[in-house]
């Protein structure tokens, strides 16, 4: 039988993989064959630690849990177009330097877009 901290760990890998869509708390537990009493021990001992957060959900005419990572893990896709990555002038770029970080043009519209993206997800304009 496994350790529950190696469920927890197997837990929390299987959550983080489904991304923003969750998991059901009795879906995890079935993957990780688990009893559902030790997949519920494990979903509060998870959301105590501040590392999922558990939300009811109707499934089946059951009632059940689906579960969040509270923190995405960081992917390079969120810098992958910073325009920082390639600049030629990143030797000499600071914030006390003549190039600065804050008086970039080119990172201020790469700025702005992310939040242009963020606000119109469908990409309409």
């Amino acid at each position: 039988m496994p350790r529950r901290n190696d469920l927890e760990y197997k837990a929390l890998q299987l959550i983080a993989n489904t991304g923003n869509q969750g998991v059901l708390q009795s879906e995890m537990w079935r993957k990780l064959d688990a009893s559902s009493r030790e997949g519920s021990r494990i979903s509060l001992k998870l959301e105590k630690k501040g590392l999922v957060r558990r939300e009811r959900e109707l499934f089946g005419g059951r009632w059940t849990y689906r579960l969040y990572l509270k923190r995405q893990p960081a992917s390079i896709n969120s810098i992958i177009d910073c325009p920082c990555l390639m600049c030629p002038d990143d030797p000499r770029c600071g914030v006390w330097s003549t190039i600065s970080p804050t008086q970039c043009e080119k990172l201020t519209e790469w700025m702005l877009s992310l939040v242009q993206r963020e606000m119109n997800p469908s990409g309409e304009s």
